[in-house]
């Protein structure tokens, strides 16, 4: 009589746990994280630009105390050089230099650090 039990149970719990084997629930392809990852760096870049239109583009057009202006691979060269990490950390906390000063996070106090961050990408993303 055990038996008989045993099989109709077996189904069931068996019918059960294949309804939890839902496609959408399965590891995510790397294609898949590959287009997200895109997907933020670009969302990233809008808003770095949105940040140096407001924020940077008043001195860095005009190039105002040794900024490098936007395009000129000459003075964005070293910079680059040192990695988007120190350029970031420099827009952040401030900088002076051989050819002027970056006062922290271009004047504006109440940009954050990720704010600054996008924007330095967003500047050397125009250099390529």
């Amino acid at each position: 009589m055990t038996m008989k039990l045993f099989v109709p149970s077996f189904l069931i719990v068996s019918l059960f746990s294949l309804g939890a084997c839902d496609p959408e629930k399965l590891p995510v392809s790397d294609e898949v994280y590959e287009s997200k990852a895109e997907a933020l760096a670009e969302q990233k870049l809008d808003e770095g630009k949105k940040i140096y239109e407001s924020n940077c583009a008043g001195c860095h057009d005009a190039g105002v105390s040794g900024a490098p202006k936007p395009g000129d691979k000459n003075a964005w060269r070293e910079r680059i050089a040192s990695g988007v990490a120190i350029m970031a950390k420099k827009s952040i906390q401030g900088f002076e230099g051989k050819t002027g000063v970056m006062p922290p996070k271009g004047g504006n106090s109440t940009l954050t650090d990720d704010e600054v961050t996008n924007a330095v990408n967003f500047m050397i993303s125009n250099l390529k």
